[in-house]
Order: C-alpha cells, then sequence, then structure tokens
C-alpha cells in the first residue's frame, strides 16, 4: 500500500531545507541539503531523494510536493535584471523616468539620494499609438503598423523579454491584446508580459513596473518550474502534483505559476512567515515579529492574532511590485553576505552575498570574500562545521581573510568581525523598524520569532538594539519555512478598479463585480482539483477619503451586496484608518468616502500538520510525531559535540570558555543561562552573558533578559 505523504521544499541561497509529512500517521520528519545555484533543480531533486530514504518511502508515496522558491527574490535583490524591452503609448515613454518623484526617507534626503537606475533603459522604450479612456473606451485606435515596427525594432536588437502597459487597459485590455498579437507574428521568440494579465488595477506607473519585474523575472523562473516538473516523473509514472508557494500566502501549480511568475517574488519569505505565525500562535504569542535568516538575506514580517499582514505596497530590492503579498521587508543580511569596503574606506555589509557557490571563504569552494557566516566562524559563534559535520568548515580561510581586512581597517580580528556582525545586526532591526514603527507599532509589544539557518545567530544583539523582551526560536528552525509550506492552501487573487464615491455606489454594480471576480475564482479552483463544495472566497476593498493619494484595505461581509452592506464596509474602514493612522473623519460629513478597488480571493483548503504538547525529557524521546530531526542526523550531531569552545562576544573582552548544549538534550521546563551555545543539526544559537533560555512545552526556545 502507497503512503500519502507531502513534502515542502524552501531552496534558500546556501542551503535546501525540506519537511516531509505523512498525512496517515502526522510524523513530520525534517532534513537539509546544500542548494545548488548553478541549477537549482538540482538541490531541490537532492532534498525529495534524502527526506524519501529517511522516511523509507519511494516516488508512489508522494501525494504532493509543494516549493517554496528564492529565484526570483534573489534575482531582484541583487539586481540581476537582463536586458528587457517596454512597451507603451506614444508620448508616456518616459513613464519609469517620473515616476512618483518621490525620494526614500523624505525629501531632507534629496541632497544626497541618487537616482538609481530605471528597469528598462531610456532607450529600449517604445510607444505605439492608440488610447483608451479612463472607462475603457477607444478614444484612438491602434496603430497596427507602428505596432509591428516596434516589434521588429526589438527582434532585430535582440531584446527578448517585454512588458507592455498602456493606459488603462485595466478596464479594457483590448489593445495590449492587440500588441501580444502582433508581437507573436513579429517576434515569436519574446517572452511577453500584459499589464492587463498582471495587474487589473489602475496607477500607470505602479502597474508598469509590476509588469516588468513579472516579465523580467519570467524566464528564468519558468525555466526553472518546468525543469522541476519534468524532473519529478522520474519519480512515479503519474503527474505528481507539484505546487509553489506564492507571495500573497498561498500556493499554486506549477502549470498555472509560470503564467504568472511575479506572484512568487516573496515565495520563500511568505513561507516562513505563515509557517512562523502558526508555530508563534500554538505556543500563545499573538503579536509576532518574524525574522527569517538564510545565505542571502534576512526576510521579516509581523503577525498580529496568528495572521501576517498583507499588503499591496510592497518592494523587493529596488523594485516596487503592487501584487497581493505578505507584508515582508527583505534586506541583503543573510549568512553569505560579503563584507566590503566602500570608496571611503568604511566597512559595509551586503546587499551582495556569495552564496552557496563558491560560499563565504570557510567552505573552501574558491570563494574570496569575508562573509557574514565567517565571522561567526572566527568568533566562535557555530561550530567549525555545518549540518552535524556534513559540511566542514575551513576556519584558517577564514581567519586570514578577516585578518586581511582588518589590517585594511586598523582593527583587531576580534574588532572587525564583530564589526561585521554588528552592521548586519543594524541591517536587520532596521528592516524590523520598517514593519513597526513605521507602520504606527511599538516593536516592544511583540515577541520576536527567529528562524532559517541564520536568523538565530543575532537574537541577542537584536533584542538590545530594539528593546524586545523575548524571542521564540522553534525546533529545526531551519527548516520553519519548509515546513510553512505544509500549512498553506491553495490561494489566488482577483481585482479590479471600480473608483466612485460611497454616497454614489451602485449596490448592484458592486454585487455584479464581485459575481465576475468569483467566477474567475471558481474557475482556478476547479482548475486546481477543488470540488464546488471546498471553495472558499475572501473578498476586500481598498478604500479612501476623497483626496488621498492611498488606501485602505478592509473585509467586506459575505452574503448579497446591498445598502447595509457598503454601510458596514464603510464603518470598517473609519475604524482601519483611526488604527493605522490615530485619526478618522466618520463624524465629519464633509469627508467622502471613496472606493478605489474591489478584490476577491479563491481558497482551496489542506490538511495542516499539528504541532502537539510534549512531557519532558529531550526532544527525540518525546517528539516522534513532531517536526523533528532524523536520528541519523541527530547521531550526526552526536558525532561532532564538544563540551565547551572559546567564544567571543565582545571584541574588548575576548574569547571565554563558553559550554555548547545540545538542543535535543533539552527538554520542557528546562533552563540554561548564557553564555552558552545552543546547537542542533541545521541552526545554532549563541545566547549572550545576561540573556537566558527556557524550552516551552512545545519545545519553542524562550530567550529572555536573565534576572540577574
Amino acid at each position: 500500500m502507497t503512503r500519502r505523504i507531502r513534502i515542502g521544499i524552501d531552496t534558500g541561497g546556501t542551503f535546501t531545507d525540506v519537511v516531509a509529512f505523512d498525512e496517515d500517521t502526522g510524523e513530520l520528519v525534517t532534513t537539509k541539503t546544500p542548494s545548488t545555484p548553478g541549477n537549482p533543480a538540482d538541490g531541490f531533486l537532492a532534498g525529495i531523494d534524502k527526506v524519501l530514504g529517511l522516511l523509507g518511502a519511494g516516488g508512489p508515496d508522494i501525494d504532493a510536493v509543494s516549493h517554496g522558491t528564492t529565484v526570483a527574490t534573489n534575482q531582484l535583490l541583487e539586481g540581476k535584471v537582463d536586458r528587457l524591452g517596454f512597451v507603451t503609448n506614444t508620448g508616456h515613454e518616459a513613464m519609469l523616468e517620473i515616476a512618483r518623484q518621490s525620494v526614500p526617507d523624505g525629501y531632507g534626503n534629496s541632497y544626497f539620494w541618487v537616482k538609481p537606475d530605471r528597469i528598462v533603459p531610456r532607450d529600449l522604450v517604445k510607444g505605439v499609438e492608440g488610447r483608451l479612456d479612463v472607462n475603457g473606451e477607444e478614444v484612438r485606435p491602434f496603430d497596427e503598423d507602428g505596432a509591428r515596427a516596434v516589434a521588429r525594432w526589438f527582434r532585430a536588437h535582440g531584446v527578448d523579454t517585454l512588458g507592455v502597459c498602456f493606459l488603462h487597459a485595466y478596464a479594457n485590455p483590448v489593445h495590449e491584446e492587440l500588441m501580444r498579437k502582433v508581437l507573436r507574428e513579429e517576434h515569436p521568440d519574446a517572452v511577453v508580459s500584459l499589464s492587463s494579465e498582471v495587474l487589473r488595477e489602475y496607477r500607470e506607473y505602479e502597474r508598469a513596473m509590476t509588469t516588468l519585474v513579472d516579465a523580467a523575472v519570467k524566464p528564468r523562473l519558468s525555466a526553472y518550474v518546468n525543469n522541476i516538473k519534468a524532473r519529478l516523473t522520474a519519480y512515479d509514472d503519474r503527474t505528481i502534483p507539484f505546487y509553489v508557494m506564492k507571495s500573497n500566502g498561498g500556493v499554486l501549480s506549477a502549470d498555472e505559476v509560470v503564467h504568472q511568475p511575479i506572484t512568487t517574488v516573496l515565495s520563500g519569505p511568505a513561507a516562513g512567515a505563515l509557517g512562523a505565525a502558526l508555530i508563534a500562535k500554538v505556543a500563545g504569542f499573538d503579536r509576532v515579529l518574524t525574522s527569517d535568516g538564510g545565505g542571502t538575506s534576512t526576510d521579516v514580517s509581523v503577525v498580529i492574532d496568528g495572521e501576517p499582514t498583507l499588503t499591496t505596497e510592497g518592494t523587493v530590492g529596488a523594485f516596487p511590485s503592487k501584487i497581493p503579498m505578505i507584508d515582508v521587508v527583505t534586506v541583503g543580511a543573510g549568512g553569505g553576505s560579503i563584507a566590503w569596503l566602500s570608496p571611503e574606506g568604511t566597512l559595509k555589509v551586503g546587499p551582495q552575498s556569495a552564496g552557496a557557490d563558491p560560499g563565504p571563504l570557510c567552505y573552501a569552494k574558491g570563494g574570496t570574500d569575508v562573509t557574514i557566516t565567517d565571522a561567526h566562524v572566527v568568533l566562535g559563534r557555530i561550530p567549525p562545521h555545518l549540518l552535524g559535520g556534513e559540511i566542514p568548515l575551513d576556519v584558517d580561510a577564514a581567519r586570514n581573510g578577516v585578518d586581511a581586512l582588518a589590517g585594511k581597517l586598523g582593527l583587531s580580528p576580534e574588532a572587525c568581525a564583530t564589526g561585521i556582525l554588528e552592521i548586519s545586526a543594524w541591517n536587520q532591526a532596521n528592516a524590523l523598524r520598517q514593519v513597526t514603527v513605521k507602520r504606527g507599532l511599538d516593536v516592544r509589544d511583540f515577541t520576536l520569532t527567529t528562524f532559517g539557518g541564520s536568523g538565530s545567530l543575532l537574537l541577542c544583539r537584536l533584542m538590545d538594539v530594539l528593546g524586545i523582551p523575548t524571542v521564540l526560536v522553534p525546533p529545526n528552525p531551519g527548516n520553519v519555512s519548509a515546513f510553512g509550506l505544509l500549512t498553506v492552501d491553495v490561494k489566488n487573487d482577483y481585482v479590479q478598479t471600480h473608483v466612485a464615491l460611497a454616497e454614489a455606489l451602485d449596490p448592484a454594480a458592486v454585487a455584479s463585480a464581485y459575481d465576475q471576480l468569483t467566477a474567475r475564482a471558481s474557475e482556478a479552483l476547479s482548475t486546481e482539483g477543488f470540488a464546488p463544495a471546498q471553495h472558499q472566497y475572501a473578498r476586500t476593498a481598498d478604500l479612501r477619503y476623497f483626496g488621498q493619494a492611498f488606501e485602505v484595505r478592509v473585509p467586506v461581509p459575505d452574503g448579497p451586496v446591498d445598502a447595509s452592506v457598503l454601510d458596514e464596509v464603510a464603518g470598517r474602514f473609519h475604524t482601519e484608518h483611526r488604527t493605522l493612522y490615530g485619526y478618522d473623519f466618520s463624524g465629519d460629513p464633509t469627508q467622502q468616502v471613496e472606493w478605489v478597488n474591489l478584490r476577491v480571493s479563491g481558497i482551496g483548503p489542506i490538511r495542516r500538520p499539528e504541532i502537539q504538547r510534549h512531557g519532558g525529557g529531550g526532544f527525540e524521546a518525546h517528539a516522534p510525531e513532531r517536526l523533528r530531526t532524523s536520528a541519523t542526523e541527530a547521531a550526526a550531531v552526536a558525532v561532532v559535540r564538544e563540551a565547551s569552545r572559546p567564544v567571543c562576544f565582545d571584541a574588548d573582552q575576548g574569547y571565554v570558555a563558553t559550554p555548547v548544549v545540545q538542543r535535543s538534550e533539552l527538554g520542557p521546563g528546562q533552563v540554561v543561562t548564557g553564555p552558552v551555545i545552543i546547537e542542533e543539526f541545521g541552526s545554532t544559537v549563541p545566547v549572550h552573558p545576561g540573556f537566558a533560555v527556557r524550552v516551552d512545552e512545545f519545545l519553542n526556545l524562550i530567550v529572555t533578559r536573565s534576572e540577574s
């Protein structure tokens, strides 16, 4: 008899994390394998092979595979965007140059700010004649001859990836569809993204940027996903269901995601936020910050009452993407982030990353730059090996690199290494401030949940910098993103701009628009294999006060849409506006409420793994059905364990003999105080002097300041 095993795989910049869930027994098993940046699919398949071997299972036992990928995330973070072409209306070719005329951090920064390069240089932007009005009515006809000339120009100049964004295409896609028809005839090899398919929402600059980001990541992501799909057939004669994590907190089949790659730009970070949200909620924490530290980046988000906050104003690196996504701020501060000297001679860290290949100096794979991981190794905060001894580290190579960098700065090696980590900690702290302080939230009211292979290495410093009282570190923190992939539903989002003042809003028109969006969501869920009885829908609307430039999203009740429902939505808007900004105009009849966008999310539910309580006496003995490391990996940890080692927590105080504790030996209720190093198969937690760690009944580490 075959088993029903669902596998979650999160491919990071350095490691590929795997969690397998047996739906019949409830057992979860985790493992890791090195990522393969040259062909990430190799690491993906190696992870499946490894976890199936640990389970004693085979290809026929695989029920489904869910995947969180950082292919698009890392491409955008590192600015590795290939040549793009942009097609828009004649007379609007400077749309990207004009942008929003905004300066980051306010106009006080305008003297120092240098405008970044556009995603498409001005010479690769071409205009085509034709115009629609705000209602989608044709004002001037589409110029097919001009469109053909533009298509031939791009083909002649070898520009094979194109984004198309015409004015008011959200109201009527006819001109964009005509442009695609011309491109297929004149430039058949071109990869094309249309704004009317990527983001059917007004604001031409944001729509154009989102469309261009979609086009930019489409070739690489499509090739990657299709490669994995093809190679999965080697496990079984049947087609194994393969899902990819989306930025909105849902998954989508690989067949569909290649047509909307923009939805995966925060694929891996979204999975981590959802996994951490579930773990923290079960542990009793309702206001949580998540910090997912990997090899290339650190991703942070806010979770309130078990639900990560959503936004359509997100960015990845320098690129805004106006699609529904979990509100994640990503910074180039991962284990592989490179330490370098600016032209002025000051120390910088990231966003460039050494990744997994060649990786940090200590990987001994040809790396030439000092990284955050090298600094941790030199200071003794991580062991001289990774994955329980599977990957030995070259400590001498890391030390030589840090020594050379320290010499250029005129610092001791310890001061240089701690300086690298201090910059990284402040980069992470600033990201956490962006999702809290800049949104009117007090960071001190939250519990920080750290995970990812490098996510917990600087938690004590983050507590000091931000004043956070408590940090939660889940079991197997390096695999939380992969675990999160097993907790998410299939989800698709649909939007339609519908601008109207509340007092002039026609309930029948709103109901009709929602019915159309719901029908599209229903069709997609049926395509994904969900019976109509399983379909779930969530309706929301974007509202604002007339004259405002940005909207607030509020839920719309289920059921028929009538005047009372519209009034209830307006009331929710007033309440949410007060929560976000500290005021509202609910009592001022001169301030009108305006509806802007209508949204529907179609949801296909899945079965989630359960997180169980435990008694005491150790991790493996009391967690046979819990998210756990395999016995083989636990044995590997046992082989390389050490009682203590010299660790530097403060450059001025130098190295101190520090106990090393295996997390597998810590049971519920046990307490350890710093300085101490807590190690497990996939991660390490350095506990600084002045901090204490308690193990709760779910085997989470709860870090607080010690009473002494």
